[in-house]
């Protein structure tokens, strides 16, 4: 990294291409010089998936981009995996003439991208309360190394459902990467034994009891590492134990939030979204 080299980072996209550029002119993002990350859901339900793909594919070493549950998604559906949604929008992407480059490069993403240099990780939706980044960076890897290689098509088919709710090391083949893709892309509250909860959208304080949410869990209030996380639109912009959420529901009307995060306190950037 270039010593006046600025990081941004930008939440959920979702195929908002129009809203995606006008933000990142108004950093003052230079291609080539700078970075930026995104958190992930860069598709789907918004009119410009493709588009979205390719500007951020053009980027090249400039743009760091984690996978989230929409981005698997359409790799699930473009592998007939998953059947269409009436409501998801990923034509554009499917019948594309540049498709496969678009679908190859998606599904070579990591699951979490980290920097030593500002120790600032991102990540989909969290990281498990009981992991280090360190064991954070290595479970991501186990996922990424099967989605990259032969057995890309199973992992898709095994990789749904809710099961299991707790972490255990000893945990084994499917079950063990479906927990840790459940975390990194579909996490938002745990309950006082760890246990994860997937069925609950709302915002915080507006859970059930014995639920909180994932980076206000006491064991992250020394957390040194900054986690910048997406995913969680009705919890909006948020800081909290060193964790930011920058997914403000720019796909139902709200914003589109960047912020630069190789500052001691980050710097954000929003757009309105408004239709």
């Amino acid at each position: 990294m270039l010593p006046d080299m600025a990081v941004y980072a930008i939440g959920d996209i979702q195929g908002c291409y129009k809203s995606l550029r006008k933000l990142v002119k108004g950093t003052g993002f230079t291609h080539g010089e700078d970075q930026i990350w995104f958190c992930g859901d860069l598709v789907n339900r918004g009119p410009r998936s493709a588009d979205v793909l390719r500007y951020i594919m053009d980027l090249g070493d400039s743009a760091h981009c984690v996978l989230g549950n929409h981005d698997l998604n359409l790799l699930a559906v473009a592998n007939g995996v998953r059947k269409v949604k009436s409501s998801d929008t990923l034509a554009d992407v499917l019948d594309a003439p540049d498709s496969d480059e678009m679908l190859s490069w998606l599904r070579h993403r990591p699951m979490l991208h980290r920097s030593k240099k500002i120790r600032a990780c991102l990540v989909h939706a969290g990281i498990y309360p009981g992991w280090s980044i360190k064991q954070a960076k290595k479970l991501a890897a186990e996922v990424e190394n099967v989605l990259r290689g032969k057995k890309h098509l199973e992992f898709l088919q095994n990789m749904y459902g809710n099961y299991p709710v707790y972490w255990d090391d000893d945990l084994a083949g499917w079950d063990r990467l479906r927990f840790i893709t459940n975390v990194m892309t579909r996490m938002r509250f745990v309950d006082t034994s760890g246990a994860l909860d997937l069925d609950i959208k709302c915002s915080p304080g507006k859970q059930p009891t014995g639920y909180q949410p994932w980076y206000a869990v006491d064991s992250r209030r020394k957390e040194t590492w900054r986690v910048i996380f997406g995913h969680w639109s009705t919890l909006g912009l948020h800081w909290q134990n060193n964790a930011i959420c920058l997914d403000s529901g720019c796909l139902w009307g709200g914003h589109l939030t960047a912020a630069q995060i190789d500052l001691e306190k980050p710097k954000f950037y929003s757009i309105s979204c408004k239709k």
